[in-house]
């Protein structure tokens, strides 16, 4: 017999000792999302991937994902502890029989009702069930708790906002742009670290380069043998120091030896200046930098543009800035790019130099000069990508709240903007060089060997675009 009188939806309410009788009970609904079995699978760190890979799952018993078992538990622990008996219960045992897996979608009752009561001690047995929307028990077992002594009325505590970012299934899904297209040879400068090392083998394991080592070759083996890589398929070129690998590698670049670049243990400007000398690797294009960021509170990949190689870009390289981060939003499948110029305000002002070259690049862009995306600004931060914070402003614009590029007014603010991302902000990044005649894939020292693979695969698909018209992104 359920005996309760459900409290109003924004307040708790608990039933202490005195109030309770033997047969009473409660119950709630809950449905099963695959954001629940994410979040308990990161609270609890259980990541068997019979809960979270459904290709590994589809082979097991119960052939397909199924949820943890102790959530079902959870729930039974959340109906004591919110309803029944409510605020200040105490668990003390719970028994519990698994009956039947649990899928997404499906919708669970689980119900609670007292089998005794201890009026010493104020112990009370419960029974624990939970059905699902076919009837099915899928979990029963018995609790006891110290039911509290205390009534307790109050205002309801909304549970805590918890942001799901899965960085695997990310990088995976940013890997499968590549999935069919042949691996490219690459010149790999100066990967005298585990993590340049094992990045650029780790592309290589995934399929998208042949990797060329360009440094001391002692040293590489060396670092490969301290930390288990295997250099298995790769080729070598002897190269004394970091000045002789970026030469060597943009020599090899130049004479069309290897398809793109990919930048080792060696400082970024010792690289560039490589590229640089060898005068056919130069466009009509700027070289401008782009950073691609899986960020945990943004809807979609962000492009983030430039933050590692022009210091104080006037306003043509500007230009050349966002047609590269145009194309390279192109070849990544976004037909019609929304690109946000930043500055710290969004309305021109003669004292701040970003505003007018914003307002600049606008009417370029207008003239047709800047082609294949909807281009807006100036546009501060906030209101580039949260739409919220630009209707408050009162911003009618296309691109705010929804951009998929954000050019920075300078390096410095973007390197801090990129860091800011990833250390703050949980982003996964990956980045790459463009405007010479061969890509390079570039990201910084710090930088782990997932972003290193990442940032390989944007550099293939640039290739194969620019050579053969064709990228998985398109």
């Amino acid at each position: 017999m359920n005996l309760l009188t459900p409290a109003a939806p924004d307040i708790i309410e608990n039933h202490p000792y005195d109030e309770l009788k033997v047969g009473m009970a409660a119950s709630m609904l809950r449905t099963l999302t695959l954001a629940d079995i994410q979040a308990f699978a990161a609270v609890s760190g259980d990541t068997n991937p019979a809960h979270l890979d459904p290709a590994y799952a589809a082979d097991t018993l119960f052939h397909g994902v199924i949820a943890h078992g102790m959530w079902g538990g959870a729930l039974i622990s959340a109906l004591l502890g919110t309803q029944f008996p409510g605020p200040g219960t105490i668990y003390l045992e719970q028994s519990l029989h698994f009956v039947k897996p649990v899928r997404i979608g499906d919708t669970l009752k689980v119900s609670v009702s007292v089998l005794s009561m201890d009026d010493v001690k104020k112990h009370v047995d419960l029974d624990c069930e939970v059905v699902n929307q076919k009837g099915e028990r899928v979990l029963f077992g018995t609790a006891r708790v110290l039911a509290p002594s205390v009534k307790v009325r109050r205002e309801r505590i909304n549970a805590p906002n918890i942001s799901l970012f899965d960085p695997q299934a990310r990088f995976k899904a940013l890997m499968a742009l590549g999935q069919g297209l042949p691996a490219l040879r690459c010149a790999v400068v100066h990967p005298c670290d585990a993590e340049s090392l094992s990045g650029a083998m780790d592309a290589a394991r995934h399929g998208l380069l042949v990797p060329v080592l360009i440094g001391p070759q002692s040293r590489i083996r060396s670092v490969a043998e301290e930390n288990g890589i295997d250099l298995g398929g790769a080729e070598w070129i002897e190269a004394a120091h970091s000045h002789a690998s970026a030469e060597t590698g943009a020599a090899m670049a130049a004479k069309a030896g290897v398809d793109f670049i990919m930048k080792g243990s060696l400082h970024t400007d010792e690289l560039i200046h490589a590229v640089l000398a060898q005068p056919s690797l130069r466009t009509e294009r700027r070289m401008s930098h782009v950073f691609r960021f899986d960020v945990p509170l943004y809807r979609k990949p962000l492009l983030i543009t430039d933050a590692a190689l022009n210091i104080a870009p006037g306003l043509l390289e500007k230009a050349d800035i966002v047609r590269n981060a145009i194309d390279l939003a192109h070849i990544l499948g976004i037909a019609l790019p929304k690109v946000a110029l930043l500055a710290a305000i969004e309305t021109v002002n003669p004292m701040m130099p970003a505003t007018l070259d914003a307002a600049a690049l606008c009417k370029i862009a207008d003239r047709g000069q800047i082609e294949g995306a909807i281009i807006d600004g100036p546009l501060a931060f906030d209101n580039a990508i949260s739409l919220h914070a630009a209707q408050i402003k009162h911003i009618n614009s296309p691109v705010a709240g929804d951009a998929d590029i954000l050019v920075v007014p300078d390096l410095e603010s973007g390197n801090m903007l990129a860091k800011q991302l990833e250390y703050l902000g949980g982003a996964m990044g990956s980045g790459i060089v463009l405007g010479a005649r061969v890509p390079i894939a570039l990201t910084s020292r710090a930088d782990s060997a997932m972003a290193r693979v990442a940032s390989a695969l944007l550099a293939v698909l640039v290739v194969h675009r620019k050579q053969y018209g064709v990228a998985k992104g398109s």
